[in-house]
């Protein structure tokens, strides 16, 4: 049986051993440079810087970039939370106003229902058709008319400040109406001027009583 394959049989050591005339020799260390390797040194320097150069614009314009996108990262950040904020508040006091505007409203209906009927009240008092024996009970109930009137308005002005910002009259009657309706009402006068009012409405009923009273005087000298 034939034995294994040496590789080592066929090659001449000797031959191999002899190194070829034509091979380049090595490069001596200790020689000094020739102006065909300085060349070719700054060549491969220019090359490198160049090659340098790009990949450093290469870098620059990704920092840029990435500077950029940061920026707008944070624009997108501070912006969100402002406005998150901003919208929250926004939300807030909306909601509150709204709920305030709602209850006015409704305060604002509930009393104009009421400023109509205590109007019509009031525009129903006729004292022109009022007479001597219903001149004391009909003068009693209007005044008890414009007095509740009178407390509904008060009332609400102190709810609604639409009311209490009215703007300064011009006119004379308009002078009129709110030096009426600024005037206190009975419940607030003291009781000297109770009694003023009192014989300001009674004094023709005195004047009738004591016409009445002369007259039966003179009818009983006559007997």
């Amino acid at each position: 049986m034939a034995g294994e394959y040496d590789s080592t049989e066929f090659v001449d050591t000797d031959f191999t051993s002899q190194k070829s005339p034509f091979a380049a020799p090595a490069p001596d260390p200790l020689r000094a440079p020739t102006r065909e390797d300085v060349d070719r040194r700054v060549v491969d320097a220019q090359q490198k810087l160049v090659a340098l150069k790009r990949a450093q614009e290469e870098l620059e314009r990704e920092r840029a970039g990435l500077e950029e996108l940061r920026r707008r990262q944070t624009e997108f950040q501070t912006g969100r939370d402002e406005i998150i904020q901003q919208l929250t508040r926004g939300l807030g006091l909306l909601e509150e106003a709204e709920f305030a505007a709602r209850r006015e409203a409704e305060q604002m209906v509930k009393t104009v229902g009421d400023f109509r009927a205590a109007l019509a009240k009031v525009q129903a008092i006729h004292d022109e058709v009022w007479t001597k024996e219903n001149f004391q009970i009909e003068l009693t109930r209007a005044l008890t008319t414009i007095e509740n009137a009178r407390m509904e308005w008060n009332s609400a002005r102190l709810k609604l400040p639409v009311l209490a910002g009215e703007t300064k009259p011009t006119a004379v009657g308009e002078k009129n109406s709110t030096a009426a309706s600024a005037a206190p009402s009975l419940a607030e006068m003291d009781f000297g001027s109770l009694c003023k009012i009192g014989l300001a409405l009674t004094w023709p009923l005195l004047l009738v009583a004591l016409g009445a009273l002369g007259i039966f005087i003179a009818i009983l000298l006559r007997k």
